[in-house]
């Protein structure tokens, strides 16, 4: 089944005497009229990041889920929405085995995801698992990038535990994060003395060649010329070279750049530049939602580089966010040297995997959390393909007996 489906949304029951129904989307165009819905929901469940508003998740659908099915569980209570649990179907491969993986709409460039939760948290974990574990679709619910702390942590895994489901949990990005209080010059004198010594050096150099300046985009007005000149910039040190830039990949690019103006309609958009005289020489990417500002992408002039244009153009756009009084400054991503030297604060995130208790998810669960740790060991690494190999025989195997 591809994206461009449009396939007639089931509505059934829930068996949980909640007087929660659930429905399933599957047709793009049912997810797309969906946004009134999802944006009353979000706005319910008090979200304090734009990573699950529907207008993010359509963007990263049309650059990203051609190979997906739409898998969108819109709970109610009555006719009024309570909850959105947005998911997706992939087929992947897992040590050679073909897997069916129900997720969030998710990849690298997805700092942050959960359910969307507005009211009655623990009936709709609830409907939602009993939903999912009658449904026969999938081999592997994989949940990335959970907060630490959020309730979809503590309350799937119990659910899953209760039902005989095999279940695991990785520890992802620990992701930096600046509290903008109570002012500028206190959080600034806070920072270690080298690094301040470091960013008054740097300015004074760089002001001996012209005025050094901020310049932010926040608009339709200039948006495109002036993501062009940003990507141009992200490009143009090791990213550009390792063909990491946003600009290397067609599908990452349409992802910003559509992302760019919807933000824009929004009043999220940020595009940050550090100015020297008449040029560019450092931007970034972000999105400023709520009080909040989230760091997506930064990109410098490494003819610039002696200066550290980055942490420079940081030095002005954390102090102007306190000038405006923004709440926090979230660097997402992982914590980085570069970040950590702005602050000591962290976000951790976690993927939780969960398998069904069928003869194939037992057996992914074991190679995943049992058997791949195991052969991790450097005097077993040399066994790993044929274990990998020897179970893959054994589940197509037990699949044509119908075990």
């Amino acid at each position: 089944m591809t994206r461009g489906a449009v396939i007639e949304d089931l509505l059934e029951e829930s068996p949980v005497d909640t007087g929660i129904r659930i429905e399933t989307i599957t047709g793009h165009d049912a997810f797309l009229a969906l946004e009134p819905v999802w944006n009353e929901v979000a706005e319910a469940a008090r979200l304090d990041h734009p990573f699950l508003e529907h207008a993010w998740v359509r963007t990263w659908w049309e650059a990203f889920g051609a190979n997906s099915t739409l898998h969108v569980l819109v709970l109610r209570a009555g006719n009024r929405p309570i909850a959105i649990a947005p998911l997706i179907l992939t087929p992947i491969r897992m040590w050679g085995i073909e897997v069916r993986r129900l997720g969030f709409f998710y990849n690298a460039h997805v700092p942050r995801a959960d359910f969307l939760i507005a009211e009655r948290p623990e009936e709709v974990y609830r409907a939602i698992w009993a939903h999912l574990s009658r449904d026969r679709s999938w081999d592997l619910l994989q949940l990335c990038q959970l907060a630490e702390g959020c309730e979809t942590l503590a309350t799937m895994p119990r659910l899953a535990k209760e039902a005989g489901c095999g279940v695991g949990i990785w520890t992802s990005e620990a992701s930096p994060y600046v509290p903008l209080r109570p002012s500028w010059d206190e959080y600034f004198d806070s920072l270690a003395t080298k690094h301040r010594a470091n960013l008054r050096n740097r300015f004074k150099r760089l002001k001996a060649a012209g005025t050094v300046d901020l310049e932010v985009i926040t608009s339709a007005e200039g948006l495109a010329e002036g993501l062009e000149a940003g990507l141009q910039l992200e490009a143009a040190a090791w990213k550009g070279e390792a063909q990491t830039a946003i600009s290397c990949d067609p599908e990452v690019s349409r992802f910003y750049s559509t992302l760019a103006g919807r933000a824009a309609e929004r009043g999220w958009m940020r595009l940050h530049f550090l100015q020297a005289g008449a040029a560019r020489v450092a931007f970034d990417y972000s999105l400023c939602y709520k009080n909040r500002v989230h760091l997506l992408k930064v990109g410098y002039d490494p003819a610039y580089a002696p200066f550290s244009p980055s942490n420079l153009l940081l030095s002005l756009v954390l102090q102007s966010a306190f000038a405006e009084g923004l709440t926090e400054y979230d660097f997402l991503g992982a914590d980085a040297a570069w970040k950590l030297c702005w602050t000591s604060q962290v976000q951790r995130h976690y993927w939780l995997f969960i398998f069904p208790g069928t003869l194939k998810g037992r057996l992914l669960y074991f190679i995943k959390f049992r058997l791949i740790p195991l052969l991790k060991r450097p005097r077993l690494r040399h066994v790993r393909e044929f274990v990998q190999q020897a179970a893959s025989y054994w589940l197509r195997r037990g699949i044509r007996k119908g075990n």
